[in-house]
This record gives C-alpha cells, structure tokens and sequence, in this order.
C-alpha cells in the first residue's frame, strides 16, 4: 500500500522540481534554495516532507545537510502504479481472448 504521504509529497510542484534537481546530483540547502525562489526555511519544510516520504535521504558533511533521491523511495509509487497497469493489461486480455475469431 502506498502511503498517502508519499503522494501528497509528489503531489506539490515545487517539490517534483526539487526531485529533479537533486536526480541529477546530490545538493545541499543552500544550494536547492538558490535554485528557487523561496525562503531556505521553505526549503527545508519541502525537504523534511519528501524526507518523511521517503523520497529523499540526508547526510550531514560539515554543518550542512546534503540532499538526495532516496535509491528504493520510489519503489513503492511504482509499485502503486503497477497495481493499475496489471488490472488494465488482465481486462485487455479478457476481451483479446473473446473475441471472435475471423
């Protein structure tokens, strides 16, 4: 089951872009909230709630926290998504095996 955290945590723009961001390279702080203009505070609510969906992890280097996509954090939207693609492809199945034949 996926946890709606998880989904409200994708569901919000800025976050998917910091998501992006952090897909090509770790970054620390400073360096997502340069990238977009909002507060470093609003950074780091943006970053504790896809840490708290498990999309991203944290590594302390010195006195800054550096970001990135969390390996298996999104394994479980995929797994999500699965669960309607297997339902779609057994309904096309079904209707591929009734069908009459020419």
């Amino acid at each position: 089951m996926l946890p709606n955290e998880t989904l409200d945590a994708l569901g919000n723009p800025t976050r998917r872009a910091m998501l992006e961001l952090l897909r090509g390279s770790p970054r620390s702080v400073r360096e997502l909230a340069d990238a977009f203009p909002v507060s470093r505070p609003a950074i780091s609510r943006h970053l504790r709630v896809l840490h708290d969906a498990g999309l991203v992890t944290a590594e302390a280097s010195g006195t800054r926290r550096i970001y990135s996509v969390a390996p298996d954090g999104f394994q479980p939207v995929r797994d999500y998504c699965d669960r309607f693609w297997d339902v779609a492809l057994r309904r096309f199945q079904v209707v591929a095996e009734n069908l009459e034949q020419p």
